[in-house]
């Protein structure tokens, strides 16, 4: 007879949300029947709700539980997003695209990138990288298709992700959660009881006097980490002085161009998002509240909509960082209770997937070795510091001195690590990067040369390729690009085609 622990038998899941019905729907798809999942919310506590815009890992996540995308975006009033246009961020009046994908298309042993590089600095290539993106061609067309499977085709170089509602997106995944045998409590968390002997969460206690007890928690409380830091005290890294935004005011207003890519605006205090869905647009202003208050943010927002606004507009304040130790004893915390990096690379949700799929992989059972909770917050830790440098990049990498923020971001130091990157790539245009790193090469590519750091040379290896038809082949991948972007229906003719919502009741 096996002595080996039991499996878990029961998780409660503390908070809804977009957190905390991702991390039901999965927990459900991947223990099936085997352990009792109970979720807890309250319909009194709002959620935070910005979550609109994703990165292309949504798309996988989605097909680990099954779900149709057609399906997916009817039901949350989905569109396509092809990646983030940044505007007045290097300098005033000046624009350039973050793609999903990659630049060109490869035709030498040495990358494209590099023979781009060579030719632009040498001055026989006018225009930016963005030129030979298939994202950034679909997008200012506001065309929309599915990448080709087949590699030789430039339509096989670019990725997408969605824009879609956050709210329909959590109630969507609460109809698949419960269908899988998923509880959900109706009531708020008053009280937290942790056992004697080592301080693990034995049950929590709800507003109505109800006791539920469990093996294992996740926190998906918001900012407030109602389990992971009001019970267990993880501690929070503040990252404010590098990312110094610490606000936001948020309102949906009437749709108007439907493009299918994410604009980022930079303004005095902060910046814009603008984020294209079938029924509406959504906006936020996010902003550092030392430099413009709430009401003047508010007001800067409601004048640059698109249309008419649909509500008030609703504030959200803010702490960009980390806990110390997202598992803790017998509790994880997925979503905000986790930690904030700011909604600049869209990178809220793919945080929650990525805990998720993470606790998936390193799933306790009841015996719940530290090595587990370890190991957890080594790679949680590490890919929420890769994802922090990359945001700072955005907001050091700047010319613009027309407001005291802007001053500032340019004048701040930054971590080390980032810096080693920028200076790697200004000197000899190389990319260094950690292999484990959300955002690759082209990321990086697209925010240094869209915000002004240009490298000194090309890398080394560009300059040795003798006899390969550079010119010959950028011109051929311009013409590839510009006939099938041509080929390609519009953003809202393939959403009418395949994937239109019907309209919302009243």
């Amino acid at each position: 007879m096996s002595d080996a622990p039991a499996p878990l038998k029961s998780i409660t899941i503390v908070g809804g949300g977009s957190a905390g019905w991702m991390t039901a729907a999965a927990l459900a798809q991947a223990v099936g029947g085997s352990c009792a999942i109970t979720l807890v919310e309250s319909e009194a506590i709002g959620t935070v709700g910005v979550g609109e815009a994703t990165i292309p890992p949504i798309r996988h996540f989605n097909q680990r539980l099954g779900i149709d995308e057609a399906t997916f975006v009817r039901e949350t009033q989905g569109s396509f997003k092809l990646g983030i246009e940044f505007v007045d961020w290097g300098r005033k009046d000046h624009r350039y695209f973050h793609p999903f994908g990659q630049y060109g298309a490869e035709f030498d042993t040495v990358p494209f990138y590099h023979h781009w590089m060579r030719e632009h600095l040498a001055g026989r290539t006018d225009g930016p990288i963005g030129d030979f993106s298939m994202c950034w061609a679909m997008a200012k067309a506001g065309k929309f298709a599915h990448p080709s499977p087949d590699r030789r085709l430039i339509q096989s170089t670019f990725d997408y992700a969605y824009h879609f509602d956050a709210g329909l997106y959590a109630a969507y995944l609460r109809r698949y959660a419960e269908a899988r045998g998923v509880t959900r409590v109706e009531g708020k968390v008053v009280d937290v009881s942790l056992r004697g002997e080592d301080g693990f969460i034995e049950a929590v206690t709800l507003d109505n006097g109800t006791r539920i007890e469990a093996e294992f928690f996740i926190d998906c409380s918001g900012f407030r980490g109602l389990l992971i830091e009001e019970a267990l005290e993880a501690g929070y890294d503040n990252w404010q002085h590098w990312l110094p935004c610490d606000r936001a005011v948020a309102v949906p207003c009437e749709r108007g161009e439907f493009t299918p890519y994410t604009r980022s605006t930079a303004r005095e205090a902060g910046w814009q998002w603008r984020i294209p869905l079938q029924h509406r647009t959504g906006n936020g202003y996010v902003h550092c509240s030392q430099f413009i208050s709430e009401d003047e943010a508010a007001d800067t927002l409601l004048a640059n909509l698109d249309g008419k606004a649909l509500a008030d507009p609703r504030p959200l304040r803010f702490v960009t960082g980390k806990r110390r130790e997202f598992w803790k004893r017998n509790c994880v915390a997925i979503g905000l209770s986790a930690g904030f990096m700011e909604p600049l690379e869209s990178t809220s949700l793919h945080l929650i997937q990525y805990g998720i799929l993470r606790l998936i992989a390193l799933l306790p059972d009841a015996a719940m070795s530290p090595l587990l909770a370890r190991e957890y917050n080594a790679q949680t830790a590490r890919e929420y510091e890769l994802i922090r440098d990359f945001l700072i990049l955005h907001y050091k990498a700047t010319e613009r001195d027309d407001s005291e923020l802007w001053r500032y971001c340019a004048a701040m130091p930054i971590p080390d690590s980032l810096q080693y990157k920028i200076d790697h790539f200004r000197t000899n245009g190389m990319l260094v990067a950690d292999g484990q790193e959300l955002f690759a090469n082209p990321s990086w590519i697209a925010v240094y040369l869209g915000q002004g750091i240009t490298p000194a040379r090309a890398p080394a290896l560009a300059h040795m390729r003798e006899g390969v038809p550079v010119a010959e082949r950028l011109a051929q991948i311009r013409t590839a690009m510009d006939e099938a972007v041509a080929a390609m229906p519009s953003h809202g003719e393939f959403i009418a085609r395949h994937c239109a919502a019907p309209p919302l009741a009243a």
